[in-house]
């Protein structure tokens, strides 16, 4: 199979959808690999260490659309790209369709097979290939909402960890998953205090054991996250639900009774976002003021540490970029039923629930679309 790499185009996006070591496992398999020029630049891999590996490099994107039977990517396509995806093509990225109408529209008219990272499932009914991402950003948002409360960033002038003699910030976590257990080990190191928000009584009281008496847990509803909300100096929200959009569990009103100078970061913000007030934000621009309250609403945070993202998420990635390479979709998802999770679109057909419901289109089982487009 041919794979293409092209360069990501989002705003600020400078991580890659092969390392140089993936691309040499591909050809060891017997594919051929073309990566757009200067595309894995951010990660430190300049295209001669690709040729190494045993890729080509092609001058420009179009080269790589249009020569490649399956394309790996980091976020989703953009206008630009989906312009170029053909009927025949795989596309195997990040695609958080249930906040994106456009996309899914365009997805599904281009006729293309594409299967989203976030939706593969795992035994345990964990999400593997988001889990890599989830943790860089668990442990992002509190980098980036201690340097928020500093005050020439619109912030309290807290700092997270305090000082001896004077107390530290207050830091709240909605969600008790990946990305949350990330934040908390990130804020407890900081010298925070620390509250988790969840609704699931196993959730809380794993993350007890772990981190014991450093960790207060509590019991998300409607009462008690408006408390610790209001109480809080750092809020992040960590919430998902797989495939749909986010709940928008803090309302602008409770934004605005929050204490001026304090912080929301909603890594959510890729499915929506989890509070009222949110909208999605970029690297170079990351943050807004609103009612008093600063947001950091990056929608692709772990680009910005792009070599530890990369070789994160191609960790995971691999044995399944592989699979599809070696046995083609039909064989390669039908294998194995929690890949078969991540397929969202095929052949102008809808076929993640979570995304059908989120948009109220119609919904075509996995197994009954592949069926269809490769009997």
């Amino acid at each position: 199979m041919h794979v293409g790499v092209p360069k990501e185009v989002k705003v600020a996006e400078r991580r890659v959808g092969l390392t140089p070591a993936s691309v040499r496992e591909l050809v060891a398999h017997g594919h051929e690999v073309t990566i757009e020029a200067g595309a894995g630049n951010g990660i430190g891999a300049p295209d001669e260490v690709y040729v190494t590996a045993g890729a080509t490099v092609a001058v420009d994107a179009e080269a790589v659309w249009s020569e490649a039977d399956l394309v790996v990517k980091v976020k989703e396509p953009q206008e630009t790209e989906r312009a170029k995806l053909r009927e025949d093509q795989l596309l195997f990225t990040y695609l958080h369709l249930a906040p994106d109408v456009p996309q899914t529209e365009e997805l599904l008219d281009s006729g293309a097979t594409c299967i989203a990272y976030e939706t593969v499932t795992d035994t345990n009914g964990g999400l593997p290939l988001l889990a890599p991402m989830s943790k860089v950003a668990g442990r992002m948002a509190v980098q980036a909402g201690a340097h928020c409360l500093e005050s020439p960033n619109g912030g309290a002038g807290i700092l997270l960890g305090g000082v001896p003699g004077v107390a530290s910030g207050r830091t709240v976590v909605i969600g008790g998953g990946v990305v949350g257990e990330n934040a908390i080990e990130m804020a407890i190191g900081l010298g925070s205090q620390v509250t988790v928000l969840d609704r699931d009584l196993d959730v809380l009281d794993r993350l007890s054991r772990r981190f014991g008496a450093e960790l207060e847990t509590v019991y998300s509803t409607n009462d008690s996250l408006e408390a610790e909300v209001l109480a809080a100096d750092l809020v992040i929200g960590a919430v998902l639900v797989k495939g749909a959009t986010a709940p928008k569990l803090v309302t602008e009103e409770l934004v605005k009774r929050m204490k001026p100078g304090s912080v929301l970061v909603d890594v959510a913000i890729d499915q929506g976002g989890c509070f009222e007030t949110s909208r999605p934000t970029t690297h170079a621009t990351p943050t807004y003021v609103l009612h008093d309250v600063v947001h950091y609403c990056v929608a692709n945070m772990p680009g910005a540490v792009p070599r530890t993202s990369t070789y994160a998420l191609n960790n995971a990635t691999l044995p399944f970029t592989l699979a599809l390479a070696d046995q083609g979709p039909h064989d390669a998802l039908l294998a194995d039923a929690h890949f078969l999770g991540g397929l969202n679109i095929c052949g102008g057909m809808l076929t993640e629930q979570h995304v059908a419901e989120a948009q109220g289109l119609a919904y075509v089982p996995p197994a009954e679309a592949l069926a269809k487009v490769y009997a």
